[in-house]
C-alpha cells in the first residue's frame, strides 16, 4: 500500500502533526502550500476582513504551488488541515481539485483550537470524488492520530 500524508499548515501545528504521522507510517509527505502565503494578519479571524474569513465566506479558490509528483501511484492518503469555519480551508479543496481520487482511500486529520470536525468530510467530499472517505477526526495530541490513523490503515488493508 504506497502511502501519502498531505497537509497544509497555517502556523506550524498541523505541520508537527503531519511530519510525526508520515514518519510512523512510512507515508510519503507533502506540503499544501499557497502561492501566496498567509501573514499572521491575514489569519487572524477575529477579523471580519482578514484574507481567511474573506476566502471562506466568498468561497474563493486559493491557489497552491507545486503538485504532487506520482499522485496516482498513492492507495491511501492521509489528509491534514485546521478546521476553520468548521471545515477545510480553502486552500485545501483547490489542492484536492487538482487530482483524481478515483478508487483512493483518504483519512482526513485535522487540528483546531476549539471546534470538532463537524460535517469537514461531508463539505470536502465533492473536491475528492471517488475517494473513499475511512474516517475524519480533530486531534491534539500526535500519538493519538498516530494511533487511530494506524488502526484505520490497518482495517483498509486487502485481506489475502
Amino acid at each position: 500500500m504506497r502511502l501519502l500524508t498531505a497537509y497544509f499548515s497555517a502556523e506550524g501545528t498541523t505541520a508537527g502533526m503531519a511530519k510525526i504521522l508520515a514518519e510512523a507510517v512510512g507515508s510519503d509527505i507533502f506540503e499544501i502550500k499557497p502561492e501566496d502565503p498567509y501573514t499572521a494578519a491575514d489569519l487572524k479571524w477575529t477579523n471580519p476582513m482578514a484574507r481567511c474569513n474573506r476566502e471562506k465566506i466568498g468561497k474563493k479558490d486559493v491557489h497552491v504551488t507545486g503538485t504532487v509528483e506520482g499522485f496516482e501511484q498513492y492507495d491511501t492518503v492521509l489528509l491534514g488541515f485546521p478546521i476553520w469555519y468548521y471545515s477545510a480551508p480553502n486552500v485545501v479543496g483547490t489542492f484536492c481539485r487538482q487530482y483524481n481520487w478515483e478508487g483512493k482511500k483518504l483519512i482526513l486529520f485535522a487540528t483546531s483550537g476549539g471546534s470538532d470536525i463537524g460535517k469537514t468530510a461531508e463539505k470536502l467530499g465533492p473536491s475528492v470524488k471517488g475517494a473513499d472517505i475511512l474516517g475524519a477526526k480533530v486531534f491534539k495530541d500526535p500519538s493519538e492520530l498516530t494511533a487511530w490513523a494506524r488502526s484505520l490503515l490497518d482495517a483498509a488493508k486487502p485481506r489475502q
